[in-house]
């Protein structure tokens, strides 16, 4: 066949154009890795004059150990490296820049609040919204990140996959967290969720991995590739159906899990193990759980789906504990062991057991005892936590690399007490050395956060399910689009 100019002319374009495609592309994929993650809000009282472009340096570090006390730092370093946290622009459309100026406002308006110098007056509008201030690290940055979370913050949930393992989940027993989230993202009448993916700043992947494991897991056989291929396929199914995780690859993204092995199941995507939120009640610090950019979730236990009817109002402020402290609990785990070794039937001032005897009540104690140990067992965290704030029993935890739950913006140490695993053999005489005034002050923190740990029905303002979200929103500042 004889070649004409004209075709010669065509291969050559064809060539160019493949060569020129193939430069962009390393390009950006060389972009891609050479950013760095800017710095996540912060929650601590900052003066006028420290800044940091676009982020508002506001949230302190959580309460705890050394390993995890900066739980929120830029400093703190990422396993993976997403250019939706580029510092140089890159091309978006309108609307993705509309939503990051008006993420700009509120990390403006939320430095302003930081930087008042009366943060430590309670804060109030109409006298409803009324916030203890003693237990927030600031609560005047607190209350204006919540006010304009509500103003602005959307959330695109995605309709694929099928029920029960997705759009589903466990509402009663010890993985409620999971369920009751899922079913307020899906069928609640909140004003967060929108239906134009467009609009919005994160995207929610409702998988249940307490579904994944009653209906996919084999029991006894410790085999969880079924959880981490369901993972893999949901990831591949959305990102293939719609551009927004390929966009950020998946930093805008977030999953929730309140069973053990939630950690576990996401390792089926490295990008949403290393670079989405992840919303764990599992939250140890020590097994790839990221602070910075992951969420603890509170593990709560409702029997029968409500909260049991002696913890369901505040129990009344001045009836007298009869016990200085109060565990019960199977063993399990490495800390439980020691804590039955040194003090179960050895003091009757600290009631520990490892199961109750017949006829006696376990929400009783809880009300009659000054302290609640909480342990952890098999991992770090326990439902005794939230059930100690309920009946007002000061929290002792007894847990390694435990990041807890909204410590973002909560003082822990304003309403519980932390207690070194090697301190367990004097744990009678740390809390007796709490004094009187110490204890009232502990308790009033314990009623000032209550709301912030209840699963109400309909969903209400500053509750566990808003806390969850914001602690999303916390996240979501801190990625820009250019």
């Amino acid at each position: 066949m004889v070649k004409t100019k004209s075709t010669d002319g065509i291969r050559v374009s064809i060539v160019l154009s493949a060569v020129f495609s193939t430069s962009i592309a390393v390009v950006l994929v060389l972009g891609f890795y050479s950013h760095k993650i800017d710095g996540f809000l912060r929650f601590d009282s900052v003066s006028g004059g420290e800044s940091r472009a676009q982020i508002a340096e506001l949230i302190a570090a959580a309460p705890g150990r050394d390993e995890f006390r900066a739980v929120i730092s830029s400093e703190f370093p990422f396993k993976f490296n997403s250019s939706a946290f580029t510092n140089k622009p890159i091309p978006v459309r309108r609307k993705n820049n509309e939503l990051e100026q008006g993420l700009a406002r509120a990390r403006a308006a939320i430095r302003k609040a930081a930087s008042m110098t009366n943060s430590s007056v309670n804060i109030t509008k109409n006298n409803s919204d009324i916030l203890l201030s003693k237990i927030y690290r600031n609560p005047r940055a607190f209350y204006r990140s919540y006010m304009e979370m509500e103003r602005r913050f959307k959330v695109f949930v995605y309709e694929e996959g099928d029920v029960p393992l997705v759009h589903d989940g466990p509402c009663k027993d010890i993985y409620t967290s999971e369920g009751r989230f899922i079913h307020e993202m899906e069928h609640g009448n909140n004003m967060f969720r929108t239906r134009n993916a467009k609009a919005a700043h994160v995207y929610f992947m409702p998988f249940s991995v307490a579904w994944m494991v009653k209906y996919l897991y084999n029991p006894n056989t410790y085999e969880i590739t079924p959880l981490k291929e369901f993972v893999s396929d949901y990831v591949k199914l959305i990102s293939t159906k719609h551009p927004f995780w390929n966009r950020t690859q998946g930093a805008d993204h977030f999953m929730l899990s309140c069973h053990d092995w939630g950690p576990h199941a996401t390792h089926g995507n490295p990008f949403l193990y290393n670079t989405s939120i992840r919303v764990l009640c599992n939250a140890n610090s020590s097994e790839g759980f990221n602070p910075q950019k992951d969420v603890s979730l509170p593990e709560i236990h409702l029997y029968g789906g409500s909260i049991n009817p002696k913890l369901r109002l505040p129990p009344k402020p001045n009836i007298a504990r009869r016990y200085l402290a109060f565990f019960a609990g199977g063993v399990h785990g490495p800390v439980r062991p020691i804590l039955l070794h040194y003090w179960k039937g050895h003091d009757n001032d600290i009631q520990v057991y490892e199961y109750l005897p017949q006829k006696e009540d376990y929400y009783d104690y809880m009300l009659q005892s000054k302290f609640c140990l909480c342990p952890s067992g098999y991992e770090v965290a326990s439902p005794r936590i939230v059930e100690a704030i309920y009946a007002e029993c000061i929290p002792v935890i007894l847990s390694d690399h435990y990041v807890l739950p909204f410590s973002d913006v909560l003082r822990w140490e304003a309403f519980s007490i932390q207690v070194e695993l090697h301190d367990i053999p004097r744990l009678k005489e740390i809390l007796l050395a709490v004094s009187e005034e110490r204890y009232v002050e502990l308790k009033n923190g314990l009623r000032g956060v209550r709301k912030h740990f209840i699963l109400n029905q309909p969903v209400d303002r500053f509750d566990v399910f808003h806390m969850i979200l914001h602690s999303v929103w916390l996240r979501r500042l801190n990625i820009r689009f250019g």
